[in-house]
This record gives structure tokens, C-alpha cells and sequence, in this order.
């Protein structure tokens, strides 16, 4: 017998590794943000960079103080830091005050992340939990919006104006037909981008270039997007056949408002969505069900972002629901 003795490595499940690590996978996520960021500098200029930078190194200064006064490892090298800061950046008005995005950025950070114990554990997506807080605590500036360079609308003089959600709001309350809404933000302005928004909301071939990236790169599957937009379609389509006098046709509702950014980029979170097939279609289906109820007769114009944290609370049930069949268990029989 050999004098050698074969060393055993013992260790919890997966002993596969696919190769991917945290910061490679959020370096692909800011590539694919990239083309949404650009158009959002084109549209809107000056204020795009400076929202961006200000919400990137609120985010990653926020990071890396908490987690020093935690006395853990900074953890800045991840890049999730950064990732979440472009995702905020993109869901801010152009011209938000940069102080603003600054309590944004901590509130994300600090109370939707770090508080949770950092990345892996936080039970809500931080970009839109910042974005949330910032809505309900600065209403009128977090709806006050830029009117975008080049813009494919009727010429105007003043320097904001509603979104085209926001405008279908207003007439719809009012009781007027979406008609007059559709002259003035023509179907190519909402694919394009030239339309008042969010700073990454607007562009929706922007989305659709990083959405791409996300899937050919496997950083993210298909079930959730296809869900969320499938359903927002779905609903829209039943509204518009019951009384297509009074709401929008379905092309509207999809390339309106945040669809796209938060099918694509912020449902899509692997952290705070399921982890089965069945649930990221009941989770993304469920996104676009409560962001249609918001549209409709909630007293925004918009819901994508509170739908998918609403649906982030309830991701632990889908999970323990949707969990797959353990097979070679026996199963106990009942006694008398």
C-alpha cells in the first residue's frame, strides 16, 4: 500500500461553479445599462452626467462608511454599489435636485440593503426603494419633468412638461378622449426616447439593446420580461375593447412610462425575485397586473415601481409556493 493518503475535500452543494462572480456579473449590468444611460445624455444633456455621478458616488461613499461603522469588509469591490446608483440615477427626473439624490441614494444603500444584512439579503430592490421615498417625500419635484433635446412633440415654450402617462392622466380624469394625447407623442417619439421621463425610462431601443446584453450573457432569463410586458398588454388590450373611447391602445401602455426599464432591469434582480420558472412568470405577471390597477385607478399615473416592490414582498411565498417536487421521498400514509 502507498504511504500517501488521498485528501477528501468536503463541502455544501453546488460543487459546479459556473465561473460568473458578483463583479462580473454587475460589470455586464452596467454594460447593458450603457445604452439607456447614453440616450439619456443625448436627450437630456448636462443633468443626465450629473445625476449619474452624484447618484454612483452617494451609493458607494454610503457603502462603504456603513459598513465601516459595521466593521465588516468594505465591499465595494462588488460593483453592486455602482450598479445601483446608475439604476436610481435612471429612475430620477433629469433635473432632480442633486441634494435630493443624495437622500436617495442613502435611503437605498443604507436602509433597503445594508440594514438587511448587504447584497443577497435585502428583501427590496434599493434602487426603487430610494426612488419610492424620494416620490412620496418630494412630490412635486420627483413630477417635475424636463423637456427633452431634439423632441419629436408640438414645439413648446416652456421648459417642463407632463409625461405622455401623466398627460393621459389628466385627460382621462377629465373625461376627454386619448386622442389629442396621441397627436402629441407620436408612437417613434416613445421608442426613440424624445419624450419627458425618467432619465432612463424614455429611450425604449436603449432597453431593448441592454435587455439583449442581459440575456445573451445569461445574467437574467426570459419568464419575468415576457410576463410583465405580456400582461401590461393583456390588460391594456381588455380596457381598450371594453371602452376604447376612454383609454389608450395597447402599443401606449407598453412603450409608455417605465415598462421596459423595470421588466428588463428591475424585476429582474436575482436577489429579491424568485428563483423557480413558475415564479418569475407569477412574479412578473403579477408586476404588470398591479401596475395596470395603479394606471388605471391609482392616484399615479404610473406603478411599475411600486408594483415590483409590492411583488418583492411577496417573492418568499412564491418561492416556498412554486418549489419543485423532491423526488425518492417516501410519503407517509395516513393511520386510522
Amino acid at each position: 500500500m502507498s504511504d500517501t493518503t488521498s485528501e477528501w475535500i468536503v463541502s455544501p452543494s453546488p460543487h459546479a461553479h459556473s465561473g460568473d462572480t458578483v463583479p462580473k456579473i454587475m460589470g455586464t449590468v452596467i454594460v447593458a445599462l450603457l445604452p439607456a444611460l447614453v440616450a439619456g445624455v443625448v436627450f437630456f444633456g448636462w443633468n443626465a452626467v450629473r445625476l449619474t455621478a452624484i447618484c454612483v458616488v452617494s451609493c458607494v461613499a454610503s457603502e462603504y462608511v456603513v459598513r465601516r461603522i459595521m466593521r465588516r469588509d468594505p465591499g465595494i469591490n462588488d460593483l453592486s454599489a455602482v450598479v445601483t446608483g446608475i439604476l436610481l440615477a435612471l429612475n430620477l427626473p433629469p433635473t432632480l435636485p442633486g441634494w435630493m439624490a443624495v437622500v436617495g441614494s442613502l435611503c437605498a444603500i443604507v436602509i433597503a440593503k445594508q440594514l438587511y444584512g448587504g447584497i443577497g439579503y435585502n428583501l427590496f430592490n434599493p434602487a426603487l426603494v430610494g426612488r419610492c421615498v424620494l416620490l412620496v417625500s418630494f412630490p412635486v419635484a420627483m413630477t417635475t419633468w424636463a423637456v427633452p433635446n431634439f423632441a419629436h412633440i408640438p414645439p413648446v415654450d416652456a421648459t417642463t412638461m407632463a409625461t405622455p402617462l401623466g398627460a393621459w392622466k389628466t385627460a382621462w380624469s377629465a373625461g376627454q378622449a386619448p386622442s389629442a394625447f396621441q397627436d402629441t407623442f407620436p408612437l417613434r417619439a416613445l421608442l426613440i426616447g424624445n419624450r419627458p421621463g425618467c432619465l432612463g425610462e424614455t429611450s425604449t431601443i436603449a432597453l431593448l439593446l441592454g435587455g439583449i446584453v442581459l440575456l445573451w450573457r445569461r445574467c437574467i432569463t426570459w419568464h419575468i420580461p415576457v410576463a410583465f410586458i405580456g400582461s401590461v398588454a393583456v390588460f391594456a388590450a381588455i380596457l381598450q375593447q371594453t371602452d376604447p373611447a376612454r383609454n389608450l391602445p395597447v402599443s401606449y401602455h407598453v412603450f409608455s412610462g417605465g415598462i421596459f426599464l423595470g421588466a428588463l432591469f428591475m424585476a429582474t434582480d436575482m436577489v429579491t425575485t424568485p428563483v423557480t420558472s413558475r415564479g418569475m412568470l407569477l412574479f412578473g405577471a403579477g408586476c404588470g397586473v398591479i401596475t395596470m390597477i395603479i394606471r388605471k385607478w391609482g392616484g399615479y399615473p404610473e406603478g411599475v415601481s411600486f408594483s415590483i416592490l409590492i411583488m418583492n414582498a411577496l417573492t418568499p411565498l412564491i418561492n416556498r409556493f412554486t418549489r419543485p417536487h423532491v423526488f425518492g421521498h417516501a410519503v407517509k400514509e395516513k393511520t386510522a
